[in-house]
């Protein structure tokens, strides 16, 4: 089967080099070095937004699907386009992929079909916000509506950090027009899972649910990222959560985008807090996997996945679960992350990793002059490693990151942390 992917992160790298391991042929745009290095053919001139640059490739290269990793081009319509043009394509339309381009659209559409998740108010106005504030007991979560790479929720500790929070998402150029239209969300107690539901647009399958690790530093603390690391399964969804997750949150969203004329023929990824009662509820929605989730979930999984991928690209999915056996992913990102990166700085180690049971996946890498690898973003590697159980992975990854080093290196420490209460 011939596979192209759209994206050039950890998580396409991910993708791609799960692709190549099943036996395929995997083309992506634009691609990475660290792609090229795995048997994947890169066009590092074809952009992710670039649809008739895309749609010739999908042609060129005789894709059977082609499978769009990044949000941003799945809210701009580029699977339309695709779909339009005759090729089979896993990602959201421009109508379904505004579950995750709009957060005040996809609380709407959650109360609409019934489906749980907290309290909440949309404003766009600053005294619209004040006014609203007074209507929670406990400061309110303030996110940003818009698309803001995985950085626009903050979770306050007063209400006086959210009223600057939202006066920083409204007045402010941090988000630009992403923060111009701000949910306040009552504050959910638990903990975080993410789920992920391939569709054909009725049919799910789903996969062994992850658990991610958003902000900079130990311990849950600092500025929120795009994610320093993930693992799955996690002990905390048990077959019977699954099962409530699969038929309390994904059915119903399926259904009811189906309903509405926007039916998802893609990846659906709930981001879900579960109480101590065992009550999931929807913090936000994605229509894409997730980065650094797609990792651990790609090395682990126990089974083929990317015919079911291509099945859901061409609306014949058959509904089931693939499991995934004990991964984690630990994100070395570059000085300066979230705010900034530092670009440039040599990486060793990295073509001394030889372990059947490793990968390292590249997200924000290039070769330098000399030919050897360099920093190019803010994540700049998720060091992923399985293992029988979670806690022999976990040593196992950062093991491996003992090997590994680049100028300016943050890594967190303690990635697993609740697996390893359990």
């Amino acid at each position: 089967m011939k596979i192209l992917i759209i994206g050039s992160g950890g998580r396409e790298h991910a993708l791609a080099w799960r692709g190549v391991h099943e036996g395929h042929e995997v083309s992506c745009a634009p691609g990475s070095a660290g792609m090229e290095a795995d048997g994947v053919r890169c066009f590092g001139e074809v952009g992710v937004s670039d649809a008739a640059g895309i749609l010739g490739l999908a042609r060129d290269v005789g894709a059977d699907f082609v499978l769009v990793g990044p949000e941003q081009p799945l809210v701009e319509g580029l699977a339309d386009d695709l779909r339009e043009a005759g090729v089979a394509t896993l990602g959201a339309s421009r109508a379904s992929a505004v579950l995750e381009g709009s957060k005040a659209v996809a609380k709407a559409f959650m109360a609409r079909h019934g489906i749980p998740t907290a309290r909440h108010v949309t404003v766009t106005t600053l005294d619209e916000g004040f006014a609203a504030l007074d209507s929670f007991e406990v400061a309110p979560v303030v996110k940003a509506s818009g698309l803001a790479a995985g950085k626009g929720v903050t979770v306050p500790e007063s209400f006086d950090e959210a009223r600057s929070a939202l006066r920083a998402c409204i007045e402010g150029e941090k988000f630009g027009a992403a923060g111009q239209t701000v949910v306040l969300e009552e504050r959910m107690l638990g903990e975080e899972l993410s789920f992920f539901a391939i569709s054909d647009g009725v049919n799910a399958l789903t996969l062994s649910a992850a658990q991610d690790h958003k902000r900079i530093f130990d311990g849950d603390l600092g500025p929120n990222t795009g994610g320093m690391g993930a693992y799955a399964p996690a002990p905390l969804c048990d077959d019977a959560l699954r099962e409530r997750i699969e038929r309390d949150i994904v059915a119903p969203t399926l259904a009811g985008l189906k309903a509405e004329g926007t039916p998802l023929v893609g990846v659906l990824f709930c981001g879900l807090m579960v109480s101590d009662d065992g009550a999931p509820r929807v913090i936000e929605y994605n229509v894409r996997f997730g980065d650094p989730e797609t990792q651990p979930l790609m090395l682990g999984l126990t089974a083929p996945i990317m015919e079911h991928l291509r099945a859901a690209a061409v609306g014949d999915l058959r509904p089931g679960r693939i499991d995934v056996a004990p991964s984690v992913s630990v994100v070395m990102a570059s000085a300066g992350y979230p705010e900034s990166s530092t670009k440039g700085c040599a990486i060793s180690g990295l073509d001394e990793v030889d372990d059947p049971d490793v990968k390292v996946f590249h997200a924000g890498t290039r070769r330098g002059a000399d030919g050897g690898w360099e920093t190019a973003g803010g994540r700049v590697l998720g060091v992923c490693a399985r293992g029988p159980d979670l806690e022999a992975a976990i040593q196992k990854a950062y093991a491996t990151i003992e090997g590994l080093s680049f100028e300016g290196a943050q890594i967190r420490r303690d990635i697993g942390a609740h697996a390893r209460a359990k």
